[in-house]
């Protein structure tokens, strides 16, 4: 028996353009739906052997790679103890790793012949404004937000546009990586790639603020400042520091000839290749970069206690209105299970935020780097820093 899955033709999204769905398909490549639905383990039974019943087992959530190898099997709660998603969900997924966030829902959808799902993807802040506005007029078109910055997700539960989630739902993250409306799913650091041929990791002082006057930085430093995680650090030292000082901070940079790149991969993958000596990036872009090349002497260096040291998540947030809030809250345990953490940690090298599931490669755990004291609701407040950045040229 063949049974249609995730994304199937059957499912008629609720958009009338910008509805993406996905599925995996034997000629691809793919594990077949025909031999899913026809295993009799499937959702629920198996021998255990494998973490996962029928054909799926934990490789099929798990990266590869040298980074990945020799890695334990995750703690924490496994999906085959979870209820079966059954039925169908529309995503917002913002740009950056929704990509890769719709490869683990395509998992999900393998994994379950009656879940069904349609998705848009838009810039975090573009699909934050647009639920607010459906909200608002009672119409919403999402289930479900899955977002790149907390910034976002605290922007919609701000104006009411997201659902209060349960307690079981939200206790599995620490409370700093979540609020009562959206919930951490994977973290980002804030670090400094930087060329491990040109420089030692004393040579990266603990404090951010010193940056600028760094010897070893000067015209050989790069960042990322249209990039919204480059501005959500600028936005945390606001918050901080204050204005003014972020400000002499900004322009010191500047005045130091720090060099302008379109992502923070192009930064850590130029300070692997020595076009820089070091540079800001969330910390999964220098591990990208080894993964694909063992060699690169790229290494990552955390300043502690300052904007410099700012963890960030992606995550998610069920939105009002939805048509099955039941099936929406079970999403979001999945997306917190053993199964989807290995995910992230394994083929996005993002930070687990189950505490069970362990970072990839040498990575220091959350509980070891010393992020500020900072509440990541309050980044939502970007608009203060678009204008800081925009008076001192930073993004000309």
């Amino acid at each position: 028996m063949t049974m249609e899955r995730g994304g199937a033709s059957g499912f008629v999204g609720s958009h009338p353009t910008g509805i993406g769905r996905r599925r995996f398909l034997a000629a691809t490549g793919a594990v077949g739906m025909g031999a899913l639905a026809g295993c009799p383990g499937l959702n629920g039974g198996g021998d255990g052997t494998d973490g996962l019943p029928g054909e799926l087992d934990i490789a099929d959530f798990r990266g590869s790679g040298r980074i990945v190898e020799g890695r334990p099997a995750p703690g924490g709660t496994s999906i085959t103890e979870l209820p079966d998603l059954e039925g169908e969900l529309t995503f917002y997924l913002s740009f950056g790793e929704g990509g890769l966030y719709l490869d683990l829902i395509d998992l999900f959808a393998d994994y379950y012949p009656n879940f069904e799902y349609g998705h848009t993807q838009q810039s975090a802040t573009g699909l934050a404004n647009r639920i607010v506005n459906e909200v608002d007029a009672g119409a919403s078109q999402a289930d479900v937000f899955i977002a790149v910055d907390a910034g976002s997700l605290s922007a919609v539960a701000k104006a009411g546009a997201a659902r209060t989630l349960p307690d079981d739902v939200l206790e599995p993250v620490p409370a700093r990586l979540r609020t009562d409306q959206w919930v951490g799913i994977a973290g980002r650091a804030r670090a400094v790639p930087y060329n491990a041929e040109q420089l030692d990791a004393s040579d990266v002082p603990a404090s951010v603020q010193e940056f600028p006057d760094v010897a070893a930085f000067q015209d050989d430093f790069g960042w990322a400042p249209t990039y919204s995680a480059f501005q959500s650090f600028v936005t945390a030292m606001r918050l901080l520091r204050g204005r003014e000082e972020t400000k002499s901070w900004l322009e010191g940079m500047l005045d130091a000839g720090v060099g302008t790149f379109g992502n923070e991969f192009l930064v850590s993958n130029a300070a692997a290749n020595g076009e820089i000596a070091a540079g800001f990036a969330n910390h999964y872009y220098a591990l990208r970069v080894r993964n694909q090349r063992p060699n690169a002497p790229v290494e990552l260096a955390f300043t502690s206690g300052d904007a410099g040291a700012l963890i960030n998540v992606s995550g998610a947030a069920i939105v009002e209105g939805t048509d099955d809030p039941e099936l929406a809250e079970n999403f979001v345990r999945h997306l917190l299970s053993a199964e989807a953490q290995e995910f992230f940690a394994t083929r996005t090298f993002a930070y687990p935020t189950v505490p069970d599931v362990e970072p990839v490669g040498d990575l220091p755990t959350i509980d070891e780097l010393n992020p500020p004291d900072v509440d990541l609701s309050a980044l939502a407040d970007v608009t203060p820093t678009l204008e800081l950045l925009r008076e001192t040229d930073v993004l000309g």
